[in-house]
């Protein structure tokens, strides 16, 4: 076409180059490919040399950390410093040998090339690598007799190095080829993971933690080992554990090179582990405390003890702010807790810190320690009234410091404006003070809760953890430290493991202790320091500061004068009782009664002070006083008047023995008389009056009565059951408590004493004599009636029977008559009885008292007449009953009203 159109040749050439051109391009293109292809498969492989070479830097790295990780024992022989050192995941595993793990290299890129598959491969698995198992699985080999020993040696070396006595101890019976473990320092440690080291045909011990056995071929597979080496060669082991089977090249130490190197083991325990080479060795406080770090601002550090290569220090501020000490009697707890004492007060002033030491268990603990300026007190089991009041007052020495802390415009004690010692409080025998005292744990859980901003802490020493200490109280003590202990529950609640009631209990383990802060991740063993009487004295004679605050008041006196209290009390109003004392407020005031208070009972036991309590009332009352007489008669009298003509505003009653004075009555006299004194006791507040009574047992109606009176004074009661029965608190009983000691509303008070006024007796009458011409006498044969008969005679009058009268009633008429008859002469002559009841006197003995509503008509409640006294009562002309008192009565001890004038 290109030739018809345009006739040249030159198209017809260029048409045949086409197909020829055409053809070049694809040869070339392939060519070019190939070529490609080349460089890329160089490329490529260059890649995969610099990533194999990368992986074997890596795994050369990987290899070293992990080895450097898990020596084994060739690697701790040529690192002496990393003998005993403590690395993160280095305790609790075990180094079986060397062999192929997985890596924690990760190669990515290359899918679907299989030379990158293949280094992926290889960087996903390190060769060489320590092969390591839980050293508590436990771990069975299996091998000839020789290569087996050789192979168990080198696994419990490792362990020894890597562990020092006190994390690891070696337990069972070493036979035969163990022999050379004897004398590595593990062997003489009493605490730390269990290692048990059990030859062919030997029975693993059951309180094994970390078990190592060595069984010959074919026999049967150990219980507890879930780890198998199948030591064929040294070079070729297999390894089975968790289902899958690792090939590992094993090391092994010959029994003398293993005897060698326990001996310098042994011998770098007894350099720098006292306790693990020699636990028996005593440790001086005087040599620990020139070692003992320089005391810091701030810091409570002292130095208890000795262990793991230096003295062992602990600080309360940054260890605690509270610590629990636990052992059982003997253990060396009251050692410690004065070798701690006495190493705070060597290195601190008393402007740094003071102490308050309790002692319950026996009292003598801390006496030597009365003498030590920083010791703000001493309190014992053997004073328990004072042991409760002195740390009740712990609460007000809390609000005390926060009130000076605030003041000081800071938040905590650590601020430099605050000028405060810390106050420590040290309690030997806890369980035995909250045995005498439960209430207390309170004191304590609050104490616990708010001391470490204000310089507050709490050592608590105890036998038993469990089931005395509540969680509440343990969780803000985080330093624990616990000597032997007879429980392994009081063991795990304290340092968390079983080690300590694991802990010797001949003389060479009295003083070991495990100690466990915070943050430890195991406890640490030991050897507490003992204190001499030199100790005492030199950290007296250095002593630094002024005397430290004492944290409660002295206690109340025995004897307290009225008058001093008075000259104290300012305030209106206000009858003073006595002193009270309040140790949670660390204060002691003046309490007293108001009139407005309306009522008081006093309850108390048999010279208890409950009648001078009532004195101290009668001797301040500002208004009249109503005192109820102890005699049967006079109370009812008195009550009598009380309830039909109320006093006056301001008045006082005093009722002594309350509980007394209804059983002194009949039935239907008690009863009337107690409605009488409810409905005095239930009007006291209109009627403006103070009701004050006392009693020694709130029982029947007397515990009605006093439900009436809103306030309330316990005194000493014969026991605990009284005393909790007149509503005092159990755990304030003291039964060696002096007379006038009580309580007021719940707070401890010793009434005020006041001298009281010599009774003078008054005087009495002669007696009732007949005032009209006839006069009714109706009296049983009793020497009381005689006496009146024969005296009304003597006087003039003439005494008839009613016989007599009955023959001749103008007898009258000559002069003054007096009938006289037993009650059922009197009913006889009913006519008599009427008339002389209606229009004349008719006297009735007390001996006849069954008869006398019969005989007098009336239906009212007559007043009481005591049998046995002369007593009698008066009908005049039809009116209610009075009393009377017959001559030769014993007037000189009756009211006024008692005895009437003749005319």
């Amino acid at each position: 076409m290109l030739w018809l159109v345009t006739g040249s040749m030159f198209a017809l050439l260029f048409a045949a180059l086409g197909p020829l051109i055409a053809v070049a391009t694809v040869l070339d293109a392939a060519r070019g490919a190939r070529r490609d292809r080349r460089r890329a498969v160089a490329d490529a492989a260059a890649a995969h040399d610099r990533v194999s070479a990368e992986i074997v830097r890596r795994h050369d790295a990987e290899r070293r950390r992990r080895r450097a990780r898990h020596p084994d024992v060739a690697a701790f022989v040529a690192r002496d410093d990393e003998i005993w050192r403590s690395v993160p995941g280095r305790t609790g595993v075990l180094v079986i040998g060397a062999g192929e793990v997985a890596s924690a290299l990760r190669v990515a890129g290359g899918e679907g090339d299989a030379d990158a598959a293949a280094i992926r491969g290889r960087a996903a698995r390190l060769t060489g690598a320590p092969v390591v198992v839980p050293a508590t699985a436990g771990v069975a080999i299996v091998g000839g007799p020789a290569l087996g020993a050789a192979v168990q040696r080198a696994l419990a070396l490792q362990l020894c190095f890597a562990l020092p006595p006190g994390e690891l101890r070696i337990v069972g019976a070493l036979r035969g080829d163990h022999a050379w473990a004897e004398q590595l320092p593990h062997r003489r440690a009493a605490s730390g993971l269990r290692l048990a080291l059990v030859g062919p045909d030997e029975t693993v011990p059951p309180d094994a933690d970390v078990v190592i056995v060595r069984q010959n071929v074919g026999a049967p597979h150990p219980p507890g080992c879930a780890v198998s080496i199948a030591a064929d060669s040294l070079g070729s082991a297999r390894v089975d554990y968790a289902g899958e089977v690792v090939l590992v090249e094993l090391e092994a130490v010959g029994a003398e090179q293993a005897a060698s190197l326990a001996g310098e083991l042994s011998a770098r325990a007894e350099r720098s582990l006292g306790l693990a080479a020699g636990p028996d060795l005593p440790v001086s406080l005087a040599d620990l405390l020139g070692a003992a770090p320089a005391a810091r601002s701030g810091s409570l550090a002292a130095v208890i003890g000795s262990g793991g290569g230096e003295p062992v220090v602990v600080d309360l501020v940054a260890d605690g702010p509270h610590a629990v000490v636990a052992g059982v009697t003997g253990s060396g707890k009251s050692e410690l807790l004065i070798t701690w004492i006495l190493a705070l007060c060597a290195t601190h002033s008393t402007r740094e810190v003071s102490f308050l030491l309790a002692d319950f268990k026996g009292g003598t603990a801390f006496d030597a320690l009365g003498a030590v300026p920083h010791v703000t007190g001493v309190i014992t089991d053997l004073d328990g009234a004072g042991a409760r009041r002195a740390i009740e007052s712990l609460r007000a020495e809390v609000r005390w410091r926060e009130a000076t802390i605030a003041g000081a415009g800071a938040r905590d004690i650590l601020d430099p404006r605050v000028d405060l010692p810390r106050l420590v409080v040290v309690v030997d025998e806890f369980a035995a003070l909250l045995g005498d005292h439960p209430e207390l744990h309170a004191v304590f859980s609050d104490v616990a809760a708010r001391g470490r901003a204000l310089g507050v802490h709490l050592v608590l020493g105890t036998q038993r953890v469990s089931g005395v200490i509540r969680d509440s109280l343990l969780a803000n003590c985080p330093l624990r430290m616990s000597l032997r202990v007879t429980d392994s529950a009081d063991s795990r609640a304290v340092v968390g493991t079983d080690d300590a009631a694991n802990l010797p209990g001949d003389t060479a383990g009295r003083g070991l202790a495990l100690l466990r802060r915070g943050g430890d991740r195991a406890p640490l063993q030991v050897r507490i320091a003992l204190s001499q009487p030199a100790d005492i004295e030199a950290v007296v004679a250095g002593a630094d500061g002024p005397s430290p605050r004492r944290p409660w008041l002295p206690a109340l006196p025995t004897r307290i004068a009225l008058d001093e209290l008075r000259l104290t009390s300012h305030e209106r109003g206000v009858l003073v009782l006595g002193l009270a004392d309040e140790p949670e407020r660390q204060r002691q005031r003046t309490v007293g009664v108001r009139i407005a208070d309306r009522g008081m009972l006093v309850v108390g036991g048999p010279g208890s002070g409950k009648s001078t309590a009532l004195a101290v009332v009668e001797a301040q009352a500002p208004a009249s006083i109503v005192r109820i007489p102890a005699d049967a008669e006079g109370a009812w009298d008195a009550v009598a008047a009380l309830s039909e003509d109320p006093p006056a505003p301001g008045t006082v009653v005093l009722i002594d023995d309350l509980d007394t004075i209804p059983a002194r009555l009949p039935h239907d006299h008690a009863h009337e008389l107690l409605e009488r004194l409810e409905r005095v006791l239930r009007g006291a507040g209109e009627s403006g009056i103070l009701v004050v009574a006392s009693t020694q047992r709130l029982t029947g109606a007397t515990a009605r009565l006093a439900d009436l009176l809103p306030r309330r004074i316990v005194l000493p009661t014969p026991s605990r059951a009284d005393h909790f029965a007149a509503g005092g608190d159990p755990a304030r009983f003291a039964p060696d408590a002096p007379p006038g000691r009580g309580s007021l509303d719940g707070v401890s008070v010793q009434l005020a004493l006041v001298t009281v006024p010599a009774v003078v007796p008054v005087a009495g009458s002669p007696g009732w004599l007949p005032r009209g011409r006839l006069t009714g006498f109706a009296a049983r044969r009793s020497p009381a009636a005689r006496a009146a008969l024969a005296e009304w005679a003597q006087r003039g009058f003439r005494v008839a029977t009613l016989d007599e009268y009955a023959a001749d009633p103008s007898m009258i008429a000559e002069g003054f008559v007096v009938l006289t008859g037993e009650p059922d002469d009197w009913q006889r002559h009913w006519r008599v009885l009427a008339e002389a009841r209606a229009d004349h006197d008719l006297v009735v003995d007390a001996s006849c008292a069954a008869e006398l509503r019969l005989l007098t008509g009336s239906r009212s409640l007559a007043p009481y007449c005591e049998p046995g006294r002369g007593r009698a009562w008066l009908v005049s002309a039809g009116a209610d009953p009075v009393r009377i008192a017959l001559p030769g009565a014993e007037a000189a001890s009756l009211p006024r009203s008692d005895v009437l004038d003749h005319p």
